[in-house]
């Protein structure tokens, strides 16, 4: 199940390498079967998921390189298994967003496959080298999708990317190489290594906790490594800043949980009045940021910084509400931010500018898309009753007895959250209808199909969070062994 959930992208791919570039719907259907496959999989893993248990489950074990003891290991828990099926459901709605793209259409979509691969597999991964190297495979996709589909500072956006990322994977490899000689026998497997770590003392644990964190803290992006994160969402094609939203941040808070605490308790441990304090700057800090930005985009690349501080709060809080929070979090950021950046894609696309100040009045003329852009905006913001609400405040609820007046200064950040976002309906949506727009026409049925499935999704989880909560829960309280 899993090996065709995380392979059939790959797949996909290399048939449309076989493919003439000419025959671009040939590529398009390729790609989209492709896509479906690895979705309607994880569809199927989710409804025989047992949510009682926090085993791992869906395994598939086989040697790899018996010399070195790297075997092929896939399973997923409660952990894992959401971000599964949200790596599969955003890609394809990203592709869907994709069908704009008119240049090079051949590689993009080879590279969108190989990307989804690699993401995959990193949720899916119980050996460290795989692990690795589907971590390292979701890089080069990455930096081709920005660099040549990307807007006009693209080349810099991409190799600021690169390096960062690359940088970060260094730290972590020398992490893995530790724990590799340091275990008896010497093994990659991440459930062998969690239940040997017990013997390892905390100096060794602290430093290589400090080179999975640093893999880690580029890839959320956590303050002070967050710099290339605005820049790439603003070049990056609409599709691809979703998907780098959606699926590539959660990649570090995954690693930060699964591995980082898994592996390294006792430096995670040593490392939490830090990951506390970096959690309140980025919330703080990221929705400032977000509040002085002009371009829409830019705002709302700034506004993941905010919301991917909540998930380091809720860790930082070592508690199961904590941490079943952080983990729903990501999915409902994920579901929230991939659709905000599709809306503000559709402007884009009919203005050619993302400015706010250059809009007005859109409401009267574009009623579907501001009823869109408005309820996603509120459920950026934490509005009850819509699936921001319920993630961010069981974050709050999980740090507050560990960190008391450091969760009370994030609680700055909602109100900074809720004035960018206001500000922004009010400039481009509500006053005097700027009459340089009279020809703009509504949202497109193709814009549609990628937005509306989010925004339901963004109603039920608001609405009905046990669903998701019910398929995390009992792997988060056997991780924190409460």
């Amino acid at each position: 199940m899993l090996s065709l959930i995380t392979w059939a992208p790959l797949a996909g791919a290399l048939i449309i390498l076989m493919l003439p570039k000419e025959k671009v719907q040939t590529i398009q259907t390729a790609a989209f079967l492709a896509a479906a496959i690895s979705l309607a999989a994880s569809l199927a893993m989710i409804a025989s998921f047992d949510r009682g248990t926090a085993a791992m489950q869906f395994v598939e074990r086989w040697i790899w390189i018996p010399s070195l003891n790297v075997q092929y290991v896939l399973g997923v828990d409660g952990l894992s298994s959401p971000l599964v099926l949200l790596t599969a459901f955003m890609s394809v709605i990203a592709l869907v967003g994709s069908l704009g793209i008119k240049e090079r259409v051949k590689e993009y979509f080879f590279w969108f496959l190989v990307l989804e691969s690699g993401m995959l597999g990193v949720f899916a991964a119980l050996d460290l080298v795989l692990f690795y190297v589907f971590w390292e495979l979701t890089l080069v996709p990455m930096y081709f999708l920005i660099g040549v589909w990307g807007g006009p500072k693209k080349e810099f956006a991409a190799i600021k990317f690169f390096l960062y990322t690359l940088s970060g994977s260094v730290f972590m490899l020398l992490s893995i190489l530790a724990v590799y000689f340091k275990s008896l026998p010497h093994t990659f497997d991440m459930l062998e290594l969690m239940k040997t770590q017990s013997a390892w003392d905390p100096r060794f644990q602290i430093l290589v906790f400090l080179g999975f964190y640093f893999g880690m803290a580029i890839k959320i992006p956590a303050f002070p490594f967050h710099t290339w994160l605005p820049l790439a969402h603003v070049e990056a094609p609409t599709p691809i800043s979703v998907i780098l939203a959606a699926v590539l941040l959660k990649m570090g808070v995954y690693g930060l949980m699964r591995i980082a605490y898994g592996i390294t308790p006792l430096g995670f441990a040593w490392f939490l009045p830090a990951l506390i304090t970096i959690a309140v700057i980025n919330i703080v800090y990221g929705a400032l940021c977000a509040m002085a930005q002009t371009d829409m985009k830019k705002m709302v690349a700034y506004s993941s910084v905010n919301h991917m501080g909540y998930c380091l709060l809720g860790i930082a809080g070592m508690s199961a509400t904590g941490f079943s929070g952080a983990v729903l979090q990501m999915v409902n950021h994920g579901i929230i931010t991939g659709a905000l950046f599709l809306l503000v894609g559709v402007v884009y696309d009919r203005a050619h500018t993302r400015d706010i100040s250059a809009f007005g009045g859109l409401a009267v003329k574009l009623p579907v898309y501001s009823g869109l852009m408005a309820m996603t905006c509120f459920a950026s913001l934490g509005l009850p009753g819509l699936a921001g609400f319920i993630s961010e405040f069981m974050c709050f609820l999980g740090a507050f007895p560990a960190w008391k007046w450091q969760t009370t200064v994030s609680v700055l950040g909602i109100i900074a959250t809720a004035a960018f976002f206001l500000r922004m309906l009010q400039k481009v949506f509500l006053g005097a209808f700027n009459e340089k727009w009279a020809g703009m026409q509504d949202m497109t049925v193709r814009e549609l199909v990628c937005v509306v499935p989010l925004a339901l999704v963004t109603v039920w989880f608001g609405v009905y969070p046990k669903w998701p909560l019910d398929l995390i829960n009992a792997t988060i309280v056997h991780m924190l062994g409460k």
